[in-house]
């Protein structure tokens, strides 16, 4: 099964941010980057905007559907806390999908998954506002098994594992018994309908054991190791880089 390569435009962003001289620009990284071959698009706004700034978000949504990307089967994913005002922003976007995660405003970045039975209530609301205007919901979960049928039952179409625990054992002795637990609970999400995301940390050197474990996997979200690499490798080779990572399977 072929997985889709989306690229997370933040750290393009900040670097922006930095000077105030307008460039990077998210926009023009993003049609480089589409133009070597990714599949979509991923941000992440948070409430400061130390990175997308709302603006970007808005660029992007233009970006896409002017130029035709979308039409053509181009996805734009935001992400970001549904308890946050984030939110109105993806209703007024309406992203091809909303990815849920469960971050507090100052986190530098995600770093666990949802308790969904904690809350349930709110996220089943939110999750059918959502679907009522077309955009497909993923949940960023931890790799429970146990977990995926209340991710299933509060209304999501998919799950993104939070791959950070992965990337960091991938070097040790334990990296064959947290492959084991992803597998394990990327085949419980399957099992219960749900399609299966994964992100955070991934790399060309992580990813093609990560896909090999899971050959079913319908998406990753990339962003920082993506732009760390790009410094080396500019932005068109790396996206020609991710997308061999994901091809390859016998590492």
């Amino acid at each position: 099964m072929n997985t889709n390569l989306s690229i997370n435009l933040n750290k393009v962003a900040l670097l922006r941010n930095q000077r105030d001289v307008g460039y990077p620009c998210p926009v023009a990284a993003g049609r480089t980057i589409l133009a070597a071959g990714a599949h979509g698009l991923t941000i992440h706004p948070r409430p400061d905007e130390r990175h997308i700034r709302k603006i970007d978000a808005h660029a992007l949504a233009l970006f896409l559907d002017e130029e035709g990307h979308r039409a053509r089967g181009v996805e734009f994913n935001i992400e970001g806390n549904p308890f946050e005002s984030w939110l109105d922003l993806v209703h007024e976007l309406s992203p091809d999908q909303a990815t849920l995660v469960p971050d507090s405003p100052d986190q530098n970045t995600s770093d666990h998954g949802w308790d969904v039975p904690a809350n349930a209530a709110r996220l089943r609301e939110i999750i059918a506002g959502l679907k009522n205007r077309g955009i497909r919901v993923s949940l960023f979960m931890d790799p429970d098994p146990a977990s995926m049928k209340a991710a299933r039952d509060v209304g999501a179409d998919r799950i993104e594992l939070y791959t950070g625990p992965y990337a960091h054992a991938f070097a040790g002795s334990e990296r064959a018994t947290y492959l084991a637990r992803y597998a394990a609970a990327a085949g419980a999400a399957r099992e219960v309908g749900l399609e299966v995301n994964a992100g955070h940390d991934l790399t060309t050197e992580n990813l093609p054991a990560f896909k090999k474990a899971i050959p079913f996997l319908s998406e990753v979200s990339i962003g920082h190791g993506f732009v760390a690499d790009a410094l080396w490798w500019g932005l068109e080779s790396t996206v020609h880089a991710y997308l061999k990572a994901l091809a390859r399977h016998d590492d």
